[in-house]
């Protein structure tokens, strides 16, 4: 079948279906939001999409997808459980307006391999709650999980009497580049999740579209932090799924007063420190960036892979009670430095700053290089700091003394919202700088009551300094 026949009849079952489900009552809604939620926590589907994800696209670690699965569908569903998605939100006696919340239609949803186990439930709950139909788009090497993960909702739509084909994707057969962007220009709106390529294809679809950017999260350890509780909270973060996260700490920036503590408390931590200028870091570089410097395309067989595939690849002997690694950058900062980048893998750069200003203008130097817009961290018992980097970084959210892969989207010891969609600002290169929710996927009428007029007087509006100024 040709591809545009075949996403044309494919929105139109999802329209079909979302037709019916645009109609349904708040109880209908949290009854399958709900059933949703629970069916796709228990834990031997869990397991089982845990497991295929790892076969399929050779990436991360299966009781940590397992675990993902559960934090993050639950961690949503625990922020829309209570939430009105049906008739009015929100009503403003003062001002006379009342918000009617309202569906947008069939929703294209493009997905990353590095979180296809979550984040194609994650949207399913978005739709459920929103009264929206989607298709999801899935990556080649992640197409066989998403029929599974799908197979397994629609089964739970027919159970509790809702059009199945609420939640579609694109069958394992027909998945290709062609395919998905076809049906980029075919749905309502999209939602974007992956790389910067990825974002930019669906920006260009002349459809409305919410995408998030490139993530290369870099933290700062500062003297005042707790050293050994800092390294603790970046091992788990660095090592969860095998660092399949855009928000794994990338870049460690340490204040040189601690440097050489720091990195014992890494070592004590399980980090397998590779030192400037060595052969060993090399080796590495040239195995996760194999052409370098013509190109820089990270390698896939190291994405996500465990630390002995990374061994065996870069040729570098790592004892087995290492975790992950740690390696020197110190001679800069950029294409030329190709450590201070995304590494989708289990390397960290250990960056050394002559002090605070330092460490900031090393982050900023870095986060102009990639991940502007995503994420940063500090490490350190002084809000006089928190508060000069929050002023100065152009990122969407800052975590203090925080693993950033298990904070960054919603977690149950911050107040961030639960998701699988960062939003990077306008700084790398999106529309919104929030942790996306159910919320950025409807659409709302305000209705306006008129009343009697308001009119301020000009000498309550304008300041007496501004009136009695002449230009």
């Amino acid at each position: 079948m040709e591809v545009k026949e075949y996403i044309k009849n494919l929105v139109k079952k999802a329209g079909i279906a979302q037709k019916i489900a645009e109609n349904f009552d708040q109880k209908k809604v949290d009854e399958l939001s709900s059933a949703c939620a629970w069916f796709c926590c228990k834990e031997d589907f869990r397991k089982r999409i845990a497991a295929k994800l790892v076969e399929e696209s050779r990436m991360g670690v299966e009781a940590d997808k397992a675990m993902k699965i559960y934090n993050k569908v639950k961690g949503c569903y625990a922020g829309m459980k209570n939430e009105i998605s049906v008739g009015i939100v929100e009503r403003d006696y003062e001002k006379q307006l009342a918000k009617y919340i309202k569906p947008m239609g069939v929703i294209g949803v493009l997905l990353p391999v590095t979180n296809g186990e979550a984040t194609p439930m994650v949207k399913a709950l978005w739709a459920l709650k929103s009264r929206n139909a989607i298709i999801l788009a899935p990556h080649p090497r992640a197409k066989e999980t998403c029929a599974l993960i799908v197979e397994y909702i629609r089964s739970i739509l027919k159970k509790y009497g809702a059009p199945e084909d609420l939640v579609l994707c694109i069958e394992p057969e027909h998945v290709s580049t062609e395919t998905s962007n076809e049906l980029l220009k075919a749905v309502d709106f999209n939602v974007a999740t992956g790389g910067t390529p990825m974002v930019k294809v669906a920006y260009s679809s002349g459809i409305p579209t919410i995408g998030v950017g490139t993530g290369n999260a870099t933290t700062y350890i500062d003297p005042s932090a707790d050293i050994m509780d800092a390294a603790e909270k970046i091992m788990r973060s660095k090592i969860f799924d095998n660092s399949s996260s855009c928000s794994s700490e990338n870049n460690v920036i340490v204040h040189k007063d601690i440097y050489d503590d720091v990195i014992n408390a890494f070592e004590k931590a399980g980090a397998y420190i590779i030192r400037d200028k060595s052969a060993e870091k090399e080796k590495l570089q040239k195995a996760l960036w194999p052409d370098w410097p013509e190109k820089i395309l990270l390698n896939r067989d190291i994405a996500a892979a465990n630390l002995k595939k990374i061994a065996e690849i870069s040729g570098i002997v790592i004892p087995e009670n290492k975790k992950f690694i740690l390696a020197e950058e110190n001679g800069g900062i950029g294409r030329d430095f190709p450590l201070t980048g995304e590494k989708l893998s289990l390397v960290s750069s250990l960056i050394r700053a002559e002090n605070f200003d330092d460490a900031l203008n090393k982050m900023e130097e870095i986060l102009e290089y990639q991940g502007k817009g995503h994420s940063c961290g500090i490490h350190a018992n002084n809000d006089e700091l928190v508060n000069k980097m929050a002023l100065r970084m152009k990122v969407s959210r800052i975590l203090v003394n925080q693993p950033q892969t298990l904070g960054n989207s919603g977690a149950w010891f911050n107040g961030l919202p639960n998701t699988m969609s960062l939003g990077c600002s306008t700084w790398g290169n999106n529309s919104t700088g929030k942790n996306l929710t159910w919320h950025d996927i409807v659409n709302y009428t305000i209705v306006s009551w008129p009343f009697d007029p308001r009119q301020p007087e000009d000498d309550d509006l304008f300041p007496a300094e501004i009136r009695a100024a002449n230009l």
